[in-house]
């Protein structure tokens, strides 16, 4: 099944790990560390040991506000991360959060194209719609990822949350080597 269609299958809790779990994923690029969204992977939880709306106030506290225009130091992957906090739902409701984990998803994606150093000259839009041939490998392990995700989720509901968890905190280190090396070479 394509990453479209998860998406589209998937119920609230599902959407709303699915949109954090990009975000998560992106937290180096905003200078995050990797406890700073556990508030809200506990609100997700069937006993909801968090509040989503105070740990999103946490979170984008912790963060630092963007300056209204998206901007993040005139890096498009940091803007993108930026947007994707930016953009999260005060109140998780069905409809804002299935366009959330949508945009997230799409967000995630180009700021992994846009690091990886292989080109990738297919858009990621063809990507979440299954057309996989010829895709970088920062990409392929974000794709891969993110349909690991929703498919704990479908499979295991707040089960799913934990092993979800494991695999952002997996592409949350890969990313954050990527920046670095990234740093790196700019110095």
């Amino acid at each position: 099944m394509s990453l479209v269609e998860l998406i589209g299958q998937a119920d609230e809790r599902g959407l709303a790990a699915s949109g954090l779990a990009c975000l998560d994923r992106c937290v180096p690029l905003l200078g995050g560390d990797d406890e700073i969204l556990r508030p809200l992977w506990a609100s997700l939880a069937e006993n909801g040991a968090g509040d989503w709306g105070q740990g999103l106030a946490q979170a984008r506290n912790k963060l630092g506000q963007s300056d209204g225009d998206g901007d993040d130091g005139g890096d498009e992957a940091a803007r993108l991360a930026r947007r994707m906090l930016d953009a999260a739902p005060e109140e998780p409701t069905p409809a804002e959060v299935r366009l959330w984990a949508d945009a997230c998803s799409v967000a995630s994606l180009q700021i992994h194209r846009l690091l990886d150093p292989a080109e990738d000259a297919v858009g990621v839009d063809s990507r979440r719609e299954g057309r996989t041939e010829g895709m970088s490998p920062l990409v392929a392990a974000e794709l891969r990822r993110q349909i690991a995700v929703l498919e704990l989720l479908a499979g295991h509901g707040a089960g799913g949350l934990r092993p979800a968890l494991e695999v952002c905190t997996e592409g949350r280190r890969v990313l954050r080597a990527v920046v670095s090396r990234r740093a790196r070479g700019r110095a």
